[in-house]
Protein backbone atom coordinates (compact mmCIF):
# COMPACT_ATOMS: atom_id res chain seq x y z
CA UNK A 1 0.00 0.00 0.00
CA UNK A 2 2.64 2.21 1.04
CA UNK A 3 4.72 1.46 -2.44
CA UNK A 4 1.01 2.11 -3.98
CA UNK A 5 1.07 5.35 -2.40
CA UNK A 6 4.72 6.48 -3.37
CA UNK A 7 3.68 5.72 -7.28
CA UNK A 8 1.01 7.75 -7.03
CA UNK A 9 2.97 10.43 -5.48
CA UNK A 10 5.25 10.54 -7.84
CA UNK A 11 3.64 10.65 -10.72
CA UNK A 12 1.38 13.61 -9.64
CA UNK A 13 4.44 15.34 -8.81
CA UNK A 14 5.92 14.69 -12.64
CA UNK A 15 5.65 17.53 -15.32
CA UNK A 16 2.97 15.67 -17.22
CA UNK A 17 0.37 15.13 -13.95
CA UNK A 18 1.51 18.75 -13.06
CA UNK A 19 0.76 20.50 -15.88
CA UNK A 20 -2.59 18.61 -16.20
CA UNK A 21 -3.82 19.95 -12.04
CA UNK A 22 -2.67 23.42 -13.37
CA UNK A 23 -4.75 23.49 -16.54
CA UNK A 24 -7.47 21.89 -14.68
CA UNK A 25 -6.90 24.65 -11.86
CA UNK A 26 -7.28 27.02 -14.44
CA UNK A 27 -10.79 25.29 -16.01
CA UNK A 28 -11.95 26.07 -12.07
CA UNK A 29 -12.34 29.58 -12.40
CA UNK A 30 -15.15 29.15 -15.36
CA UNK A 31 -16.53 26.13 -14.00
CA UNK A 32 -17.35 27.67 -10.95
CA UNK A 33 -19.33 30.58 -12.61
CA UNK A 34 -21.87 28.19 -13.93
CA UNK A 35 -22.37 26.16 -11.08
CA UNK A 36 -26.65 26.49 -11.15
CA UNK A 37 -26.18 25.43 -14.64
CA UNK A 38 -23.45 21.89 -13.96
CA UNK A 39 -26.06 21.38 -11.41
CA UNK A 40 -29.50 21.71 -13.36
CA UNK A 41 -27.30 19.39 -16.02
CA UNK A 42 -26.35 17.07 -13.05
CA UNK A 43 -30.35 16.95 -12.14
CA UNK A 44 -31.79 15.91 -15.58
CA UNK A 45 -28.97 13.41 -16.12
CA UNK A 46 -29.71 11.41 -12.71
CA UNK A 47 -33.32 11.61 -13.47
CA UNK A 48 -33.12 10.01 -17.23
CA UNK A 49 -30.50 7.46 -15.70
CA UNK A 50 -32.73 6.65 -12.89
CA UNK A 51 -35.82 5.93 -14.83
CA UNK A 52 -33.43 3.79 -17.29
CA UNK A 53 -32.80 1.93 -14.70
CA UNK A 54 -36.54 1.69 -13.52
CA UNK A 55 -37.52 0.91 -16.60
CA UNK A 56 -34.62 -2.46 -16.63
CA UNK A 57 -36.08 -3.33 -13.43
CA UNK A 58 -40.11 -3.15 -14.74
CA UNK A 59 -39.11 -4.84 -17.69
CA UNK A 60 -38.00 -8.20 -15.39
CA UNK A 61 -41.32 -7.71 -13.05
CA UNK A 62 -43.41 -7.82 -16.66
CA UNK A 63 -41.19 -10.65 -18.25
CA UNK A 64 -41.56 -12.67 -14.95
CA UNK A 65 -45.71 -12.00 -14.49
CA UNK A 66 -45.90 -13.17 -18.43
CA UNK A 67 -43.58 -16.29 -17.83
CA UNK A 68 -45.15 -17.09 -14.99
CA UNK A 69 -48.77 -15.94 -16.41
CA UNK A 70 -49.57 -13.87 -12.97
CA UNK A 71 -51.08 -11.18 -15.52
CA UNK A 72 -52.84 -9.32 -12.60
CA UNK A 73 -50.39 -6.52 -12.72
CA UNK A 74 -49.51 -6.75 -16.17
CA UNK A 75 -51.69 -3.36 -17.18
CA UNK A 76 -49.76 -1.56 -14.40
CA UNK A 77 -46.81 -2.77 -15.24
CA UNK A 78 -46.91 -1.92 -18.76
CA UNK A 79 -48.31 1.26 -18.15
CA UNK A 80 -45.45 2.15 -15.32
CA UNK A 81 -42.59 1.19 -18.35
CA UNK A 82 -44.19 3.42 -21.22
CA UNK A 83 -44.60 6.21 -19.39
CA UNK A 84 -40.83 6.02 -18.10
CA UNK A 85 -39.81 5.96 -21.51
CA UNK A 86 -41.95 8.88 -22.70
CA UNK A 87 -41.08 10.63 -19.45
CA UNK A 88 -37.27 9.70 -20.66
CA UNK A 89 -38.02 10.82 -24.21
CA UNK A 90 -39.33 14.08 -22.97
CA UNK A 91 -36.08 14.43 -20.08
CA UNK A 92 -33.73 13.75 -23.21
CA UNK A 93 -35.39 16.48 -25.12
CA UNK A 94 -35.76 19.40 -22.76
CA UNK A 95 -32.29 18.95 -21.74
CA UNK A 96 -30.96 19.19 -25.57
CA UNK A 97 -32.52 21.98 -26.11
CA UNK A 98 -32.07 23.66 -22.99
CA UNK A 99 -28.07 22.52 -23.22
CA UNK A 100 -28.01 23.90 -26.66
CA UNK A 101 -28.45 27.82 -25.04
CA UNK A 102 -26.55 27.38 -22.16
CA UNK A 103 -23.89 26.13 -23.98
CA UNK A 104 -23.71 28.54 -26.48
CA UNK A 105 -24.14 31.45 -24.17
CA UNK A 106 -20.93 29.70 -22.16
CA UNK A 107 -19.31 29.42 -25.20
CA UNK A 108 -19.73 33.30 -26.38
CA UNK A 109 -19.10 34.43 -22.71
CA UNK A 110 -15.95 32.41 -22.48
CA UNK A 111 -14.79 33.25 -26.27
CA UNK A 112 -15.28 36.90 -25.52
CA UNK A 113 -13.25 36.89 -22.03
CA UNK A 114 -10.62 35.53 -23.75
CA UNK A 115 -10.86 37.78 -26.74
CA UNK A 116 -10.51 40.60 -24.16
CA UNK A 117 -7.48 39.16 -22.38
CA UNK A 118 -5.84 38.78 -25.47
CA UNK A 119 -6.33 41.94 -26.67
CA UNK A 120 -4.92 43.59 -23.71
CA UNK A 121 -1.92 41.47 -23.61
CA UNK A 122 1.44 43.12 -23.85
CA UNK A 123 2.30 44.16 -27.05
CA UNK A 124 5.52 42.79 -27.85
CA UNK A 125 4.65 39.51 -26.06
CA UNK A 126 1.79 39.05 -27.96
CA UNK A 127 3.51 38.99 -31.33
CA UNK A 128 5.64 35.74 -31.00
CA UNK A 129 1.97 34.00 -31.47
CA UNK A 130 1.41 34.06 -35.46
CA UNK A 131 -2.06 35.04 -35.94
CA UNK A 132 -3.77 31.96 -37.01
CA UNK A 133 -2.31 30.49 -34.09
CA UNK A 134 -4.18 33.07 -32.23
CA UNK A 135 -7.44 32.06 -34.29
CA UNK A 136 -7.01 28.52 -33.52
CA UNK A 137 -7.09 28.60 -29.95
CA UNK A 138 -9.83 31.52 -30.01
CA UNK A 139 -12.05 29.30 -31.64
CA UNK A 140 -10.99 25.71 -31.48
CA UNK A 141 -9.41 25.55 -27.94
CA UNK A 142 -12.06 27.91 -26.61
CA UNK A 143 -14.88 25.70 -27.64
CA UNK A 144 -13.24 22.59 -26.14
CA UNK A 145 -12.90 24.38 -22.82
CA UNK A 146 -16.54 25.85 -22.97
CA UNK A 147 -17.95 22.12 -23.69
CA UNK A 148 -15.67 20.94 -20.90
CA UNK A 149 -16.93 23.19 -18.59
CA UNK A 150 -20.65 23.10 -18.94
CA UNK A 151 -20.25 18.98 -20.17
CA UNK A 152 -17.38 17.29 -18.55
CA UNK A 153 -18.56 17.78 -15.27
CA UNK A 154 -22.28 16.72 -14.96
CA UNK A 155 -21.33 13.73 -17.92
CA UNK A 156 -18.60 12.14 -15.13
CA UNK A 157 -21.01 12.86 -12.21
CA UNK A 158 -24.01 11.30 -14.21
CA UNK A 159 -22.20 8.52 -15.61
CA UNK A 160 -20.94 7.74 -12.20
CA UNK A 161 -24.75 7.93 -11.14
CA UNK A 162 -25.74 5.21 -13.65
CA UNK A 163 -22.55 3.22 -12.78
CA UNK A 164 -22.97 3.10 -9.11
CA UNK A 165 -27.06 2.47 -9.65
CA UNK A 166 -26.74 -0.28 -11.98
CA UNK A 167 -24.00 -2.05 -9.68
CA UNK A 168 -26.20 -1.26 -6.84
CA UNK A 169 -29.24 -3.30 -8.49
CA UNK A 170 -26.67 -6.24 -9.93
CA UNK A 171 -25.56 -6.83 -6.41
CA UNK A 172 -28.94 -6.51 -4.85
CA UNK A 173 -30.24 -9.98 -6.90
CA UNK A 174 -26.64 -11.18 -7.37
CA UNK A 175 -23.02 -10.10 -6.32
CA UNK A 176 -21.21 -13.06 -8.14
CA UNK A 177 -22.63 -11.23 -11.64
CA UNK A 178 -21.50 -7.53 -10.10
CA UNK A 179 -17.94 -9.15 -10.13
CA UNK A 180 -17.74 -10.87 -13.31
CA UNK A 181 -19.01 -7.27 -14.82
CA UNK A 182 -16.55 -5.62 -13.49
CA UNK A 183 -13.66 -7.51 -14.91
CA UNK A 184 -12.96 -5.59 -17.10
CA UNK A 185 -12.19 -2.44 -14.18
CA UNK A 186 -8.60 -3.56 -13.45
CA UNK A 187 -7.29 -3.92 -17.19
CA UNK A 188 -9.27 -0.47 -17.80
CA UNK A 189 -7.39 1.26 -15.55
CA UNK A 190 -3.86 -0.31 -15.92
CA UNK A 191 -4.10 0.65 -19.81
CA UNK A 192 -5.05 4.58 -18.87
CA UNK A 193 -2.43 5.10 -16.76
CA UNK A 194 0.06 3.68 -19.21
CA UNK A 195 -1.60 5.83 -22.49
CA UNK A 196 -2.33 9.21 -20.36
CA UNK A 197 1.17 10.43 -21.80
CA UNK A 198 0.86 9.45 -25.02
CA UNK A 199 -2.87 10.81 -25.50
CA UNK A 200 -1.47 13.38 -23.92
CA UNK A 201 1.20 14.40 -26.16
CA UNK A 202 -1.09 13.26 -29.12
CA UNK A 203 -3.28 15.85 -28.09
CA UNK A 204 -0.77 18.50 -27.91
CA UNK A 205 0.76 17.44 -31.35
CA UNK A 206 -2.58 17.39 -32.90
CA UNK A 207 -3.63 21.08 -31.79
CA UNK A 208 -0.10 22.47 -33.10
CA UNK A 209 -0.64 21.11 -36.46
CA UNK A 210 -4.24 22.73 -36.57
CA UNK A 211 -2.73 26.23 -35.80
CA UNK A 212 0.03 25.88 -38.21
CA UNK A 213 -2.78 24.85 -41.15
CA UNK A 214 -4.92 27.53 -39.68
CA UNK A 215 -1.68 30.11 -39.66
CA UNK A 216 -1.11 29.01 -43.48
CA UNK A 217 -4.25 29.50 -44.44
CA UNK A 218 -4.82 32.79 -42.99
CA UNK A 219 -1.30 34.37 -43.92
CA UNK A 220 -1.93 32.69 -47.69
CA UNK A 221 -5.55 34.72 -47.78
CA UNK A 222 -4.26 38.11 -46.28
CA UNK A 223 -1.26 38.08 -49.08
CA UNK A 224 -3.32 36.72 -51.80
CA UNK A 225 -2.57 39.93 -53.72
CA UNK A 226 1.07 39.87 -53.35
CA UNK A 227 0.79 35.85 -54.23
CA UNK A 228 -0.28 36.32 -57.00
CA UNK A 229 1.16 39.10 -58.41
CA UNK A 230 4.39 37.33 -57.76
CA UNK A 231 3.43 33.96 -59.43
CA UNK A 232 3.53 31.98 -56.30
CA UNK A 233 0.34 30.04 -56.58
CA UNK A 234 2.08 27.12 -57.62
CA UNK A 235 4.56 27.42 -54.89
CA UNK A 236 2.22 28.18 -51.66
CA UNK A 237 0.08 25.08 -53.48
CA UNK A 238 3.02 22.93 -52.67
CA UNK A 239 3.64 24.17 -49.13
CA UNK A 240 -0.08 23.61 -48.76
CA UNK A 241 0.56 19.92 -49.39
CA UNK A 242 3.74 19.64 -46.89
CA UNK A 243 1.28 21.26 -44.49
CA UNK A 244 -0.81 19.01 -44.96
CA UNK A 245 1.49 15.72 -45.29
CA UNK A 246 2.79 16.91 -41.22
CA UNK A 247 -0.91 16.96 -40.63
CA UNK A 248 -1.92 13.97 -41.85
CA UNK A 249 1.01 12.08 -40.46
CA UNK A 250 0.47 12.96 -36.84
CA UNK A 251 -3.49 12.43 -37.76
CA UNK A 252 -2.55 8.62 -38.97
CA UNK A 253 -0.36 8.33 -36.06
CA UNK A 254 -3.01 9.24 -33.24
CA UNK A 255 -5.81 7.33 -35.44
CA UNK A 256 -3.54 4.25 -35.25
CA UNK A 257 -3.10 4.50 -31.85
CA UNK A 258 -6.63 5.00 -31.25
CA UNK A 259 -7.67 1.84 -33.40
CA UNK A 260 -5.22 -0.02 -31.53
CA UNK A 261 -6.51 0.60 -27.84
CA UNK A 262 -9.85 0.73 -29.29
CA UNK A 263 -9.04 -3.00 -30.37
CA UNK A 264 -7.90 -3.90 -26.93
CA UNK A 265 -10.71 -2.94 -25.12
CA UNK A 266 -13.56 -4.33 -27.18
CA UNK A 267 -11.64 -7.82 -26.68
CA UNK A 268 -12.02 -7.60 -23.54
CA UNK A 269 -15.29 -5.96 -23.28
CA UNK A 270 -16.12 -9.52 -25.12
CA UNK A 271 -14.53 -11.51 -22.86
CA UNK A 272 -16.72 -10.18 -19.98
CA UNK A 273 -19.97 -10.21 -21.89
CA UNK A 274 -19.74 -13.64 -22.72
CA UNK A 275 -18.81 -14.78 -19.09
CA UNK A 276 -20.89 -12.95 -17.78
CA UNK A 277 -23.66 -14.25 -20.21
CA UNK A 278 -22.42 -17.59 -19.51
CA UNK A 279 -22.76 -17.00 -15.92
CA UNK A 280 -26.37 -16.17 -16.38
CA UNK A 281 -27.09 -19.21 -18.42
CA UNK A 282 -26.03 -21.07 -15.82
CA UNK A 283 -27.84 -19.38 -13.18
CA UNK A 284 -31.29 -19.57 -15.15
CA UNK A 285 -30.25 -23.31 -15.57
CA UNK A 286 -30.08 -23.81 -12.01
CA UNK A 287 -33.63 -22.20 -11.63
CA UNK A 288 -31.61 -20.18 -9.22
CA UNK A 289 -33.41 -17.00 -11.63
CA UNK A 290 -36.45 -16.37 -13.47
CA UNK A 291 -36.35 -15.20 -17.06
CA UNK A 292 -37.32 -11.38 -15.75
CA UNK A 293 -34.26 -11.81 -13.59
CA UNK A 294 -31.69 -13.31 -16.76
CA UNK A 295 -32.57 -10.41 -19.13
CA UNK A 296 -32.41 -7.99 -15.62
CA UNK A 297 -28.82 -9.15 -15.98
CA UNK A 298 -28.28 -9.42 -19.71
CA UNK A 299 -29.42 -5.50 -19.85
CA UNK A 300 -27.54 -4.21 -16.41
CA UNK A 301 -24.19 -6.31 -17.06
CA UNK A 302 -24.01 -4.46 -20.38
CA UNK A 303 -24.47 -1.58 -19.14
CA UNK A 304 -22.41 -1.70 -16.59
CA UNK A 305 -19.09 -2.37 -18.48
CA UNK A 306 -20.38 -0.22 -20.99
CA UNK A 307 -20.54 2.41 -17.86
CA UNK A 308 -17.70 1.68 -16.84
CA UNK A 309 -15.96 2.23 -20.17
CA UNK A 310 -17.24 5.45 -20.67
CA UNK A 311 -16.06 6.69 -17.58
CA UNK A 312 -12.57 5.47 -18.42
CA UNK A 313 -13.38 7.31 -22.34
CA UNK A 314 -14.06 10.53 -20.65
CA UNK A 315 -10.36 10.54 -19.91
CA UNK A 316 -9.28 11.52 -23.40
CA UNK A 317 -11.55 13.98 -23.53
CA UNK A 318 -10.58 15.33 -20.17
CA UNK A 319 -6.73 15.47 -21.90
CA UNK A 320 -8.12 17.05 -24.76
CA UNK A 321 -9.85 20.02 -22.91
CA UNK A 322 -6.43 20.34 -20.23
CA UNK A 323 -4.53 20.27 -23.21
CA UNK A 324 -6.77 23.23 -24.93
CA UNK A 325 -6.82 25.23 -21.67
CA UNK A 326 -2.94 24.84 -20.96
CA UNK A 327 -2.89 26.43 -24.91
CA UNK A 328 -4.97 29.16 -24.20
CA UNK A 329 -3.09 29.78 -20.64
CA UNK A 330 -0.10 30.32 -22.40
CA UNK A 331 -1.44 33.24 -24.38
CA UNK A 332 -4.08 35.12 -21.46
CA UNK A 333 -1.02 34.28 -18.97
CA UNK A 334 1.17 36.81 -20.96
CA UNK A 335 2.28 40.11 -19.33
CA UNK A 336 -0.70 43.00 -19.69
CA UNK A 337 -0.29 45.87 -21.35
CA UNK A 338 0.91 48.44 -18.69
CA UNK A 339 -1.36 51.20 -17.21
CA UNK A 340 1.02 53.75 -15.94
CA UNK A 341 0.01 56.86 -13.70
CA UNK A 342 -4.08 56.17 -14.99
CA UNK A 343 -5.26 58.60 -12.33
CA UNK A 344 -3.44 61.19 -13.06
CA UNK A 345 -4.48 60.46 -17.16
CA UNK A 346 -8.14 60.56 -15.76
CA UNK A 347 -7.15 64.25 -14.10
CA UNK A 348 -5.59 65.60 -17.22
CA UNK A 349 -8.28 64.49 -19.66
CA UNK A 350 -10.82 66.12 -16.96
CA UNK A 351 -9.06 69.30 -15.95
CA UNK A 352 -8.39 70.24 -19.46
CA UNK A 353 -10.51 72.59 -21.80
CA UNK A 354 -9.37 71.97 -25.02
CA UNK A 355 -6.69 69.34 -24.13
CA UNK A 356 -3.40 70.66 -25.47
CA UNK A 357 -0.78 67.93 -24.76
CA UNK A 358 2.72 67.93 -25.10
CA UNK A 359 4.79 64.79 -25.96
CA UNK A 360 8.16 64.88 -24.51
CA UNK A 361 11.09 61.76 -24.71
CA UNK A 362 13.83 62.01 -22.74
CA UNK A 363 17.19 60.66 -22.87
CA UNK A 364 14.85 57.17 -23.94
CA UNK A 365 16.61 53.90 -24.90
CA UNK A 366 15.06 50.54 -26.11
CA UNK A 367 16.23 47.26 -27.69
CA UNK A 368 13.45 44.31 -28.66
CA UNK A 369 14.24 40.80 -26.91
CA UNK A 370 17.53 39.47 -27.89
CA UNK A 371 18.16 42.35 -30.18
CA UNK A 372 20.72 45.16 -30.78
CA UNK A 373 19.38 48.71 -28.91
CA UNK A 374 17.54 50.40 -31.49
CA UNK A 375 17.10 53.29 -29.85
CA UNK A 376 20.30 55.07 -27.55
CA UNK A 377 19.74 58.34 -25.34
CA UNK A 378 16.83 60.03 -27.44
CA UNK A 379 14.99 63.01 -26.96
CA UNK A 380 12.44 64.46 -28.91
CA UNK A 381 9.72 66.85 -28.06
CA UNK A 382 6.38 67.91 -29.73
CA UNK A 383 4.73 70.63 -28.08
CA UNK A 384 0.92 71.94 -29.05
CA UNK A 385 -0.35 73.48 -32.20
CA UNK A 386 3.63 72.02 -33.82
CA UNK A 387 3.96 69.74 -36.49
CA UNK A 388 7.26 67.57 -36.07
CA UNK A 389 9.21 65.18 -38.53
CA UNK A 390 11.28 62.29 -38.09
CA UNK A 391 13.19 61.41 -40.88
CA UNK A 392 15.61 58.92 -42.02
CA UNK A 393 16.50 55.66 -43.79
CA UNK A 394 14.15 52.18 -42.97
CA UNK A 395 15.02 50.61 -40.06
CA UNK A 396 16.24 52.83 -37.82
CA UNK A 397 13.59 52.88 -35.41
CA UNK A 398 10.97 55.44 -36.33
CA UNK A 399 8.33 52.80 -36.67
CA UNK A 400 9.75 51.72 -32.94
CA UNK A 401 9.42 55.26 -31.89
CA UNK A 402 5.85 55.29 -32.67
CA UNK A 403 5.34 52.00 -31.01
CA UNK A 404 6.45 53.86 -27.65
CA UNK A 405 4.53 56.34 -28.41
CA UNK A 406 1.49 54.30 -28.29
CA UNK A 407 2.64 52.84 -25.33
CA UNK A 408 2.86 49.33 -27.27
CA UNK A 409 6.65 49.55 -26.30
CA UNK A 410 8.12 50.68 -22.83
CA UNK A 411 11.85 52.09 -23.01
CA UNK A 412 14.34 50.18 -21.60
CA UNK A 413 15.59 53.51 -20.36
CA UNK A 414 14.71 57.40 -19.91
CA UNK A 415 11.47 58.86 -19.64
CA UNK A 416 8.43 59.05 -22.05
CA UNK A 417 5.72 61.19 -20.94
CA UNK A 418 3.07 63.39 -22.45
CA UNK A 419 2.34 66.81 -20.63
CA UNK A 420 -0.80 69.27 -20.31
CA UNK A 421 -0.31 73.05 -20.19
CA UNK A 422 -0.65 72.71 -16.52
CA UNK A 423 2.40 70.67 -15.83
CA UNK A 424 0.71 67.82 -15.45
CA UNK A 425 2.38 64.96 -16.68
CA UNK A 426 2.28 61.34 -17.21
CA UNK A 427 4.34 58.33 -18.36
CA UNK A 428 3.14 57.03 -21.73
CA UNK A 429 1.38 53.19 -21.79
CA UNK A 430 -2.13 51.99 -22.54
CA UNK A 431 -4.06 54.16 -20.59
CA UNK A 432 -2.31 57.63 -22.00
CA UNK A 433 -3.52 56.16 -25.74
CA UNK A 434 -6.53 57.90 -25.74
CA UNK A 435 -5.18 61.38 -26.47
CA UNK A 436 -3.71 59.78 -29.73
CA UNK A 437 -5.06 59.48 -33.38
CA UNK A 438 -2.83 57.28 -35.47
CA UNK A 439 -2.25 56.80 -39.14
CA UNK A 440 -0.18 53.71 -39.98
CA UNK A 441 1.86 52.39 -42.36
CA UNK A 442 0.17 50.62 -45.51
CA UNK A 443 -3.71 49.87 -46.04
CA UNK A 444 -5.79 49.78 -42.51
CA UNK A 445 -9.42 50.11 -44.17
CA UNK A 446 -11.47 47.46 -42.70
CA UNK A 447 -14.64 45.71 -44.32
CA UNK A 448 -17.43 47.68 -44.36
CA UNK A 449 -18.68 51.01 -45.60
CA UNK A 450 -16.71 54.51 -45.43
CA UNK A 451 -18.53 55.82 -42.77
CA UNK A 452 -18.43 52.17 -40.42
CA UNK A 453 -14.70 52.28 -41.12
CA UNK A 454 -15.00 56.30 -39.82
CA UNK A 455 -17.29 55.78 -36.95
CA UNK A 456 -15.40 52.84 -35.60
CA UNK A 457 -13.15 55.91 -33.33
CA UNK A 458 -16.96 57.72 -32.64
CA UNK A 459 -20.24 55.82 -33.11
CA UNK A 460 -21.84 59.02 -32.40
CA UNK A 461 -20.84 60.81 -35.10
CA UNK A 462 -23.42 62.34 -37.55
CA UNK A 463 -22.80 62.74 -41.16
CA UNK A 464 -21.60 65.77 -41.42
CA UNK A 465 -19.09 65.00 -39.16
CA UNK A 466 -17.43 62.29 -41.45
CA UNK A 467 -18.11 64.45 -44.39
CA UNK A 468 -15.60 67.45 -42.29
CA UNK A 469 -13.14 64.83 -41.56
CA UNK A 470 -13.28 63.70 -45.12
CA UNK A 471 -12.65 67.40 -46.25
CA UNK A 472 -10.00 67.92 -43.91
CA UNK A 473 -8.18 65.19 -45.59
CA UNK A 474 -8.82 65.74 -48.87
CA UNK A 475 -11.09 62.17 -49.20
CA UNK A 476 -14.49 63.96 -49.72
CA UNK A 477 -13.82 64.68 -53.81
CA UNK A 478 -14.00 61.19 -54.74
CA UNK A 479 -16.31 59.77 -51.95
CA UNK A 480 -18.89 62.38 -53.06
CA UNK A 481 -18.75 60.59 -57.05
CA UNK A 482 -19.21 57.22 -55.35
CA UNK A 483 -22.90 55.68 -55.98
CA UNK A 484 -23.62 55.76 -52.37
CA UNK A 485 -21.08 57.97 -51.01
CA UNK A 486 -19.98 57.68 -47.42
CA UNK A 487 -21.94 54.23 -47.01
CA UNK A 488 -20.11 52.84 -50.15
CA UNK A 489 -19.37 49.36 -49.60
CA UNK A 490 -15.55 48.79 -48.83
CA UNK A 491 -13.76 45.53 -49.77
CA UNK A 492 -11.24 43.82 -46.53
CA UNK A 493 -7.66 46.02 -46.52
CA UNK A 494 -9.58 48.59 -48.84
CA UNK A 495 -10.10 46.59 -51.93
CA UNK A 496 -11.75 48.86 -54.30
CA UNK A 497 -9.59 51.90 -53.59
CA UNK A 498 -6.26 53.40 -54.70
CA UNK A 499 -3.33 53.32 -51.96
CA UNK A 500 -3.46 56.94 -51.94
CA UNK A 501 -7.44 56.52 -51.57
CA UNK A 502 -7.04 54.55 -49.01
CA UNK A 503 -4.44 56.73 -46.93
CA UNK A 504 -6.85 59.56 -46.82
CA UNK A 505 -9.72 57.58 -45.79
CA UNK A 506 -7.47 56.03 -43.13
CA UNK A 507 -6.05 60.36 -42.17
CA UNK A 508 -10.01 60.92 -42.23
CA UNK A 509 -10.58 58.54 -39.58
CA UNK A 510 -7.66 59.58 -37.25
CA UNK A 511 -8.80 63.33 -37.57
CA UNK A 512 -12.27 62.12 -36.55
CA UNK A 513 -11.06 60.53 -33.60
CA UNK A 514 -10.45 64.48 -32.50
CA UNK A 515 -7.59 63.24 -30.10
CA UNK A 516 -5.25 66.17 -29.32
CA UNK A 517 -1.75 64.40 -30.67
CA UNK A 518 -1.52 62.97 -34.24
CA UNK A 519 0.95 60.31 -35.53
CA UNK A 520 1.37 59.54 -38.77
CA UNK A 521 3.91 56.72 -39.40
CA UNK A 522 4.52 56.92 -43.13
CA UNK A 523 0.74 58.14 -44.06
CA UNK A 524 1.48 60.63 -46.48
CA UNK A 525 4.07 58.11 -48.97
CA UNK A 526 0.52 57.44 -51.46
CA UNK A 527 -0.09 60.76 -52.17
CA UNK A 528 1.68 63.85 -54.47
CA UNK A 529 3.34 66.45 -52.89
CA UNK A 530 0.31 68.99 -53.33
CA UNK A 531 -1.80 66.73 -51.48
CA UNK A 532 0.33 65.99 -48.49
CA UNK A 533 0.31 69.31 -47.51
CA UNK A 534 -2.89 70.16 -48.23
CA UNK A 535 -4.04 67.50 -45.91
CA UNK A 536 -1.53 68.53 -43.45
CA UNK A 537 -3.20 72.22 -43.45
CA UNK A 538 -6.44 70.38 -43.16
CA UNK A 539 -5.18 68.18 -39.95
CA UNK A 540 -3.85 71.13 -38.19
CA UNK A 541 -6.94 73.52 -38.88
CA UNK A 542 -9.33 70.50 -37.52
CA UNK A 543 -10.84 70.40 -33.62
CA UNK A 544 -8.13 69.73 -31.11
CA UNK A 545 -5.64 68.20 -33.14
CA UNK A 546 -2.63 70.51 -31.97
CA UNK A 547 0.24 68.28 -32.11
CA UNK A 548 1.37 66.44 -35.21
CA UNK A 549 4.32 64.05 -35.22
CA UNK A 550 5.03 61.84 -38.46
CA UNK A 551 7.88 59.98 -39.73
CA UNK A 552 8.77 60.57 -43.38
CA UNK A 553 11.31 59.54 -46.16
CA UNK A 554 10.33 62.79 -47.78
CA UNK A 555 11.63 66.30 -47.87
CA UNK A 556 8.70 68.23 -49.61
CA UNK A 557 6.87 69.01 -46.08
CA UNK A 558 9.72 70.02 -44.05
CA UNK A 559 9.57 73.85 -44.97
CA UNK A 560 5.70 73.30 -43.23
CA UNK A 561 6.88 71.54 -39.90
CA UNK A 562 8.24 72.97 -36.55
CA UNK A 563 10.83 70.60 -35.72
CA UNK A 564 12.49 67.82 -37.49
CA UNK A 565 14.38 65.21 -36.19
CA UNK A 566 16.85 62.97 -37.83
CA UNK A 567 17.40 59.22 -36.47
CA UNK A 568 20.80 57.51 -37.93
CA UNK A 569 21.98 54.75 -35.88
CA UNK A 570 19.68 54.17 -32.69
CA UNK A 571 20.47 58.78 -32.11
CA UNK A 572 18.50 60.98 -32.77
CA UNK A 573 19.87 64.79 -33.62
CA UNK A 574 17.17 67.87 -34.17
CA UNK A 575 17.72 70.29 -36.93
CA UNK A 576 17.51 73.80 -35.66
CA UNK A 577 16.38 75.15 -39.26
CA UNK A 578 13.88 74.42 -42.05
CA UNK A 579 16.20 73.55 -44.63
CA UNK A 580 15.34 70.34 -46.16
CA UNK A 581 17.78 70.51 -48.92
CA UNK A 582 20.55 70.39 -46.26
CA UNK A 583 19.07 67.78 -44.23
CA UNK A 584 18.62 65.28 -47.22
CA UNK A 585 22.73 66.28 -48.22
CA UNK A 586 22.86 64.73 -44.27
CA UNK A 587 21.37 61.83 -44.81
Amino acid sequence: MIAINKYIKDKIKSNIFKEIFQESKWLYQYTKRYWRSIIYYIFLGILSSGLGLAGSVSSKYLIDAVTGHEVSNLGFIITLIISMAFGNIIIRSVTGRISAKISLKVTNEIQADIYSKIMGTDWESMSQYHSGDLLSRLNGDVNIVAESVIGWIPTLITRLGQFLGTLAVILYYDSTMAVLALLSAPITMIMSKILVNRMRNYNKNMKQVSSNMMAFHEESFHNIQTIKCFDLVGFFGKRLKNVQKKYADIALEYNKFSIYTSFFMSVVGIVVSYTTFGWGVYRLWGGYITYGTMTLFLQLSSGLASGFSALVGMVPSAISAATSAGRIMSVVELPREKEEDSSIVDKIERNAKSLRLAVQLSDISFHYSGRSMILQHASIYANPQEIVAIIGPSGEGKTTLIRILLGLLNPTAGKARIVDEGGLEARLSSSTRRFFSYVPQGNTIFSGTIADNLRMVRPEADEQELITALKAACAYAFVKELPEGIYTKVGEKGCGFSEGQAQRLAIARAILRDAPILLLDEATSALDTETEKEVLRGIMAYGKTHTCILTTHRFSVLNMCDRVYQMKEGEIMEFLHKDHELIAVNL
